[in-house]
């Protein structure tokens, strides 16, 4: 088993508890608000379970159906997981619906309350940790889940501190607009991450700071070539592939300009390691006025 899906597995495990200890707040105090929340850790559940399946497939080596490996497994999870998402949310509008029009009061609130705000700390801890491993690992599954999981956090103190204020001020109304509100912002999450996910199946390019360091890059250890252009980049999962001409003099030898491209590969490897480099070389007739010229 991989880190990723060591990561993945524990977010299982503390999903289901962190689903248990909401559903029991929303048992005790039968607030619509407290509803809202549990879905929502529902869906990291069934979420987290998607990451696991789909890190299992990512971690698979190459072979001769998908030479280029299985990563992008990742991004599918990533969609499933924000489809979801939007799917609790439209849950959600349609229980504040039915609690708006029959208001009834909340029973034993603060023991509910108490218990939401231990799943949320929970909660908190892990979604800082998922983020920081979905970046050091280069996971867009982790971080989709890392994500979820902070949005997750602010609704639940949003909710925590509105149930409490509708309980103290016997505003019953507060509850449904409170869980309302927690639908639109979970909306709105589930369909960041959509975006996000089907950036990378789409073969969505990396940033341009990215872009302009692997540019700056090449065109200092060329030397020896006149330009490189075309320069193209895309992501799938935790690696992101990088193709481009190199234009060198006519006269010059496969093998000095073979050590070119292996000076080149290990500058940007160096830098990015999960970079995966194609080089095309190609005589000065070539040369292309928008290239990146070699320093």
């Amino acid at each position: 088993m991989t880190r990723a899906e060591r990561f993945a597995a524990g977010s299982v495990v503390l999903g289901v508890l962190v689903l248990a200890l909401k559903a029991a707040a929303w048992w005790l105090t039968g607030s619509a608000a407290l509803y809202s929340d549990a879905l929502e850790s529902t869906v990291n559940v069934a979420g987290s379970l998607g990451a696991l399946i789909a890190l299992h497939l990512a971690a698979k080596p190459a072979d001769a159906n998908h030479p280029y490996g299985h990563d992008k497994a990742e991004f599918f999870a990533a969609v499933i997981e924000g489809v979801m998402i939007v799917v609790a949310a439209l849950s959600i509008f349609s229980h504040v619906y039915y609690t708006w029009r029959a208001p009834a009061p909340l029973t034993t609130p603060f023991t509910g309350l108490a218990l939401t705000a231990l799943a949320t700390a929970i909660n908190g801890g892990w979604a800082a940790m998922l983020l920081r491993a979905g970046r050091r690992l280069r996971s867009p599954a982790l971080a989709a889940d890392g994500r979820h999981l902070f949005g997750d956090v602010v609704s639940s103190i949003g909710i925590i501190a509105g149930v409490s204020l509708a309980v103290t001020t016997g505003f019953l109304e507060l509850d449904p607009l409170l869980a309302a509100a927690t639908g639109v912002y979970i909306l709105w999450s589930g369909t960041l991450v959509i975006r996000s996910s089907v950036g990378g199946l789409m073969d969505e390019a990396p940033e341009q700071a990215v872009l302009d360091r692997v540019r700056q890059l090449v065109a200092t250890h060329a030397q020896g070539a006149l330009e490189a252009h075309d320069l193209r980049m895309r992501q799938a999962g935790r690696l992101t592939f990088l193709q481009f001409h190199l234009v060198v003099p006519g006269s010059m030898t496969v093998a000095d300009s073979h050590a070119i491209c292996d000076r080149i590969e290990e500058a940007l490897t160096a830098e990015m390691p999960h970079l995966v480099v194609t080089i095309h070389v190609e005589p000065e007739a070539k040369a292309k006025a928008h290239g990146v010229p070699v320093l």
